[in-house]
């Protein structure tokens, strides 16, 4: 094979812009196996997930499962799909994304929920335009109304001048219905917002390709 046809040859020569998927897959992975090349890993894996796109789907578990995959190739892969996340939320925050409503909500945040394990809360703050100024996760574990802090949620609104604030969870389990304790905390939550003159735009819950929006059910009463 000649250097110009070697993945990381084209990137230095013509830019990474020049690489097909199978090639970016092929650099990632770094090699083969003994009776498998990286090309051939790279091919699996695309054949395997049937659209690039769906690579946010992935999981160590479902690449083990591919011959060839290792437990070393499938963290480097599951962890440069997640950097990739996070620089595309953390561009909209640059671009100064306009939150009007529940779908770009989705849109930018899906991926982050994306098969995780354990509750994740995390916090949305915008501008007087419904302008995104930054998120950030807050809470880590199971969710209710007593390890949710309010205080550290309009800490940072204060800190961020934050004009309004979008409240998002998952659900594990994949049902996106909101719990008792999510009902009281919400509750609780909109009471504190009101006082704190930084209301609270939606509270939303995210389960496996579904999610409720409080918003949209009329539940922020």
């Amino acid at each position: 094979m000649i250097n110009e046809e070697r993945p990381r040859e084209r990137l230095k020569k013509f830019g990474v812009g020049s690489l097909s998927n199978e090639e970016l897959l092929a650099i990632i992975l770094r090699n083969g196996t003994k009776n498998t090349s990286v090309k051939e890993l790279a091919q699996t894996i695309l054949k395997d997930i049937n659209d690039i796109t769906n690579t946010k789907d992935l999981t160590i578990n479902k690449l083990l499962q591919i011959k060839g995959i290792g437990e070393v190739k499938a963290i480097t892969l599951i962890a440069s799909m997640e950097l990739g996340k996070r620089i595309y939320i953390n561009n909209a925050t640059k671009e100064k994304t306009k939150i009007n409503n529940v779908e770009v909500v989705c849109k930018l945040f899906k991926d982050y929920f994306c098969d995780l394990k354990q509750e994740h809360f995390l916090v949305v703050y915008l501008d007087t335009k419904h302008q995104l100024i930054d998120y950030k996760v807050l809470f880590i574990g199971t969710i209710d109304q007593s390890v949710i802090h309010p205080r550290e949620i309009f800490k940072n609104a204060y800190l961020m001048s934050a004009s309004f604030i979008i409240c998002i969870h998952n659900h594990p389990s994949g049902v996106s219905n909101p719990s008792h304790e999510d009902i009281l905390l919400t509750t609780k939550l909109l009471e504190i917002s009101k006082l704190m003159l930084i209301p609270l735009l939606d509270h939303i819950i995210f389960g496996n390709n579904e999610y409720y929006s409080f918003l949209e059910n009329n539940a922020l009463k």
